[in-house]
């Protein structure tokens, strides 16, 4: 890969006005934010990204933008995926052509395909790619797993360069890195996980946390890789794992974009059929977030 992609790479919330359209200033504060905070790459409109509720000139523009603003200071991979394969083609296609390092492209969603058809979906899309393709595993969401054998054989193509796990079983990852013996990319996708997997040999992290957290998840993740048993790695693990608990209280990016509504990072804004969390939730998340600071 022209730019190593590693460490803590932050699933980056779309910030929006309490009206749902895309509050462009916020985003580039929080870019800003990370930039400064050592994240160490920034994943433009994936699931966290609202994705799903962005249209494609909207979906194009937010990561254009993101692009241009980060200036090739560290990675920007670009949630490209869909359960249309023409549509992640043609996204795919103009990230590429908009300067992004690598595409973020999710196993197809409520259609169910078979094996076979996954594989031919993302060979079509690797097809019209410039640059590596990392696939993205998460059964929870999408139903159809994308099975190991799979991943394998997927390998084989020169623009299929990496994948983002989100199944959180670790042994996974030793299976595909026993039998894929080229330069790959992996990463978790489960902050839960993610430093046993990075412990186990992953490079890193597409993480949720980090869009509240970005310093203490990047020196989670950089204490990990240099040796994952030492104290740092697990306390700062330790501190994390409340708000990764609170993620799961309802639909991310639901619980996130509350939290950084409310330490005014963002406005409330999301889109339907999402909506902002639940008060009921709103003292478990504050006290979660209190772990980070």
């Amino acid at each position: 890969m022209a730019k190593q992609l590693k460490g803590s790479i932050v699933a980056l919330v779309t910030p929006m006005h309490a009206d749902g359209a895309i509050d462009w200033q916020a985003l580039v504060s929080l870019l800003d934010w990370h930039l400064s905070s050592g994240t160490d790459g920034i994943v433009a409109v994936g699931t966290t990204g609202e994705s799903p509720t962005l249209s494609m000139t909207e979906h194009q523009k937010v990561i254009a933008k993101i692009i241009e603003h980060v200036d090739g200071r560290i990675p920007v991979i670009a949630g490209t995926g869909s359960n249309s394969t023409a549509e992640a083609m043609k996204l795919t296609a103009q990230a590429c052509t908009d300067g992004a390092d690598a595409c973020l492209s999710v196993v197809p969603y409520y259609n169910k395909p078979t094996q076979q058809g996954l594989i031919r979906h993302f060979s079509m899309i690797a097809d019209v790619a410039t640059k590596p393709l990392i696939l993205y595993n998460v059964p929870a969401r999408t139903i159809t797993d994308l099975t190991d054998d799979t991943v394998i054989k997927l390998a084989e193509h020169p623009l299929i360069g990496g994948i983002k796990d989100a199944t959180g079983d670790i042994g996974r990852l030793h299976y595909m890195m026993e039998r894929i013996d080229k330069e790959f990319t992996w990463l978790s996708g489960d902050d839960t996980t993610a430093r046993e997997y990075v412990a186990a040999g992953g490079h890193g992290v597409i993480s949720v946390t980090a869009n509240i957290a970005p310093r203490m998840m990047h020196n989670m993740i950089e204490a990990t890789a240099e040796n994952a048993s030492s104290p740092t790695s697990i306390e700062l693990d330790q501190q994390l794992a409340a708000f990764n608990r609170v993620q799961g209280i309802e639909a991310n990016p639901i619980p996130v974009k509350w939290v950084l509504a409310d330490m005014s990072r963002i406005q409330h804004g999301i889109r339907l059929p999402l909506l902002s969390l639940s008060f009921s939730y709103h003292e478990q998340a504050r006290t979660a977030v209190e772990h980070l600071h």
